[in-house]
């Protein structure tokens, strides 16, 4: 899902508002408005993370292998199947602790497999703190009631919904009064095991991610990272775990009996998993590569709704410097992309002083938020005029999507986010280049000082490019074309390929509706 969900849930408000026709539905919402509110006086206590990973076996491997340098290991998390084996692998391997902070964790199999593997850790004493964002909870808190009512598992919500919380329009109404605080995000996400070894980056928890969807799987890019890095992103967590904007699962939602795991999870879960990640880590023999990197993490406290765009160092004013830094070239990756004319500006600026740019994002047909896509259409033709390299994914990926295997016949929508700076530097995390991750959601990511990791997500722009995607440029009437395929042998359309005339009318009637700030 987008984190621009906001913008839908508002749809649903105003879809909710139109329903009010029948006097009994009417009174349900007055009621539900009226009555809905965070709870005042919270029981929760404060936690850090493990003070000492170095006495835990994942330390210890960490330990072996840096070499005591004070450095920060790395390896790209490509493929949606090694990403979740991954995961397990740590889950599985944990002694002390497990810190968990995701925005999205769906309730499907690839994620109820994981929170298995989450469980089996509690059982066996592992302390598991999780800390989920409550938009994309609606009718979950069954869920994670069970698994906070485990002695070893603590679930807590970020930025609740006071009430109505079995669907999303029923949260939105009983919020209605709440509006401007709801629509702030934490977007972040990461997986840290006993503050030795972390998973971070642009995938939430759900089968998409993975790309274990029959019908659509997103691109996606995480990085394992051990050594210097990881205790700064469990410090970032620790913020977030501690912030008066998380509530415990159990102040904000109602008891519930206890859930039976169905004995098909069961097996699935005792199959285990075939990682590299495990096969190394097994083998005390951890292949990382070694290299400074830094954690940009905006401040919880950047969801609070009187905050102006520059009122603290967040992670959009560290990427903007960033991107000023550029001598040669600038590489964006973002699904959601929408620069507006600061943006704009900005990348004239880079061009002047000649700088190459490369834009890789989603296309209408690709994308699962065609409204953000609107946002993002207003500005292609600026872009193209000033020279800037563009391209959009297509919903069919080539033979080179091998790499991200396996999404089979399905279709393929882009959510890695990265930047490639003078193939130097690297950011790597879940902020999309759009306002709404600059401004209203907290976002979290890695800056990576390294020639080999900036080729290697350079690769997989290029596998992308190569037969995964559109070539954008304006023909002499300055009117955009898409292009794909082989010099010579070219498909080319004159608007947004593999589209209805039908879909892109109704979003131009839709666009006055999604204002640049909601997208």
């Amino acid at each position: 899902m987008c984190n621009s969900s906001i913008g839908a849930a508002a749809g649903t408000f105003r879809l909710a508002r139109g329903f009010g026709r029948g006097t009994g539905i009417t009174c349900v919402i007055l009621l539900l408005a009226a009555c809905a509110g965070l709870p005042k006086h919270v029981q929760k206590y404060p936690s850090e993370a493990l003070r000492e990973p170095d006495a835990t076996a994942l330390g210890r491997i960490v330990e072996h292998s840096n070499g005591g340098r004070t450095l920060s290991g790395i390896r790209l998390l490509i493929s949606g199947d090694e990403a979740l084996s991954s995961l397990i692998a740590l889950a599985d391997r944990a002694e002390r602790t497990l810190d968990i902070q995701y925005y999205i964790i769906h309730q499907d199999e690839s994620a109820s497999l994981l929170l298995h593997h989450v469980r089996l850790a509690a059982d066996r004493g592992v302390r598991v703190r999780m800390l989920v964002d409550d938009l994309n909870t609606a009718g979950e808190d069954r869920r994670f009631m069970h698994l906070g009512e485990h002695v070893n598992v603590e679930v807590r919500v970020f930025n609740p919904f006071p009430g109505g919380r079995s669907a999303l329009w029923t949260r939105i109404v009983a919020s209605v009064s709440e509006i401007p605080r709801i629509n702030h995000r934490m977007h972040n996400k990461l997986f840290v095991a006993d503050n030795a070894l972390a998973i971070t980056g642009g995938r939430n928890i759900g089968d998409q991610y993975f790309t274990r969807d029959l019908h659509s799987n997103f691109i996606d890019l995480d990085v394992v990272t051990a050594g210097a890095i990881v205790p700064q992103l469990s410090a970032s967590f620790d913020a977030f775990w501690n912030s008066k904007y998380a509530y415990p699962i159990a102040s904000v939602a109602a008891p519930v009996r206890a859930e039976v795991l169905p004995q098909a999870l069961e097996e699935a879960a005792a199959a285990g998993d075939a990682s590299w990640l495990a096969h190394e880590l097994d083998a005390d023999d951890l292949q990382l590569t070694w290299v400074p990197a830094t954690v940009l993490a905006d401040r919880p406290g950047k969801i609070a709704i009187d905050l102006a765009p520059d009122d603290e160092v967040t992670i959009a004013n560290n990427l903007k410097a960033l991107m000023r830094s550029a001598q040669q070239e600038v590489i964006v990756i973002s699904p959601y992309f929408v620069p507006g004319d600061d943006g704009v500006a900005l990348m004239r600026d880079l061009v002047g002083q000649g700088v190459h740019i490369r834009i890789l994002t989603n296309s209408l047909a690709s994308t699962d938020s065609a409204l953000v896509h609107n946002g993002y259409a207003r500005y292609r033709v600026a872009l193209l005029k000033l020279g800037v390299e563009l391209s959009e994914v297509r919903p069919k990926l080539g033979q080179k999507r091998k790499r991200f295997h396996p999404f089979r016949s399905s279709n393929a929508s882009l959510h890695a986010k990265a930047l490639v700076i003078d193939q130097k530097t690297v950011f790597i995390g879940s902020m999309n280049m759009d306002a709404r991750s600059a401004r209203t959601n907290s976002e979290l990511g890695l800056v990576i000082r390294s020639a080999e990791i900036a080729r290697q997500v350079t690769s997989l722009l290029d596998d992308i490019s190569a037969d995964g995607s559109y070539r954008l440029e304006l023909d002499p009437s300055g009117q955009i074309v898409w292009s794909s395929g082989e010099p010579g042998s070219e498909s080319v359309w004159h608007s947004d390929p593999e589209t209805t005339r039908a879909q892109r009318v109704l979003l131009k009637i839709l666009a006055p509706f999604a204002p640049e700030e909601l997208l």
